[in-house]
């Protein structure tokens, strides 16, 4: 689809994520709105000033999470709004004010610009977190998919604060769209890595980083892993499909931490890295996510190897580690 002459909006630009919508938007022709906490500071903005298309079709506003009314006048005339913002961290002091707070009243206070603005169709990023903890087994035989919904319940007696945070955004998302007939679709990706565009290190990054920066110990820890430029052509030909709708699980491969140890031993035989994992319990099992609904976007996943292959070339190329 061409997206000449078409103006959207993508909150949070300065995100990893959103960092790499924004390029692809502007790559097919989209007029962007992006907004970003302050426009005024370069690391939040150079990189995406730098993208090809920006000078012409990239346009920033200033808009607070928490703050009612913030994104009414940057989705005002815009077809389509990608909801990216939401924070991911995982030092933090007060739960309900670094990551519920910004992911609930902030997805809740976009969505009612949107609502005023009557916007066509918004794509809003979730996340298998909001996806997997509802206290079924997850072992090698069984197949996570879009019908799995986190319990916050759960979360909140585990003490899964970001869990809980997509968990409580992702389910007034839906009844907010309802209630004011909304097109809304979720993306809900694992771990996302891949290059970086953005100078400052991510979240979901910073788990390679950990791996090959001296670590003695990995993780006992079965993740799923994701490439972020498979995560943001997601979000834009959900968009774009007519009959794209309600939620897409995106995961390439579940694997343990030992696995990805081993693949990045493949890639560089020379570094030195962790030799044993962090406890002696058996290793957490991997189990499966289905695939069968984001095919049907024409999604075709970047391979694990690939992935991590370029995670590493990027966090190099930025400076985070050198070898």
């Amino acid at each position: 689809m061409n997206g000449t002459g078409k103006v959207v909006c993508v909150t949070g630009a300065a995100g990893y994520i959103a960092s790499w919508l924004v390029k692809l938007l502007l790559q097919r022709g989209y007029t962007v709105r992006a907004t970003v906490r302050d426009p005024a500071d370069p690391k939040k903005t150079e990189h995406l000033h730098a993208l090809d298309g920006a000078d012409e079709r990239l346009q920033f506003f200033e808009a607070d999470l928490l703050k009612e009314g913030s994104f009414d006048d940057v989705v005002e005339g815009c077809e389509g709004v990608f909801h990216t913002a939401s924070p991911f961290h995982y030092n933090i002091t007060d739960p309900q004010v670094d990551l519920i707070d910004p992911a609930l009243k902030g997805t809740l206070n976009v969505l009612a610009s949107c609502a005023k603005a009557s916007v066509k169709k918004v794509v809003i990023t979730s996340s298998m977190a909001a996806v997997e903890h509802n206290g079924r087994p997850k072992t090698p035989d069984v197949v996570v998919d879009e019908t799995w919904f986190s319990i916050p319940e759960i979360c909140e007696k585990s003490k899964l604060w970001y869990p809980l945070s997509k968990t409580l955004a992702e389910e007034a998302a839906w009844k907010f769209s309802r209630d004011n007939g909304i097109n809304m679709i979720t993306i809900n990706p694992g771990m996302v890595i891949g290059p970086l565009l953005q100078p400052t290190l991510n979240t979901s990054t910073a788990t390679i980083l950990n791996l090959i920066n001296g670590s003695s110990t990995f993780p006992n820890s079965s993740v799923r892993w994701v490439h972020v430029q498979d995560v943001a052509m997601a979000h834009i030909l959900a968009y774009e499909l007519p009959s794209a709708t309600g939620r897409y699980c995106l995961v390439e491969r579940v694997a343990h931490y030992s696995e990805i140890v081993k693949i990045i031993h493949g890639l560089h035989p020379a570094l030195e890295l962790p030799a044993k994992c962090a406890d002696d319990k058996p290793f957490i099992p991997i189990y499966q996510v289905s695939k069968d609904k984001v095919k049907s976007l024409g999604i075709e996943f970047i391979s694990l190897e690939t992935c991590i292959k370029e995670t590493i070339e990027s966090l190099k190329e930025k400076g985070f580690v050198s070898f």
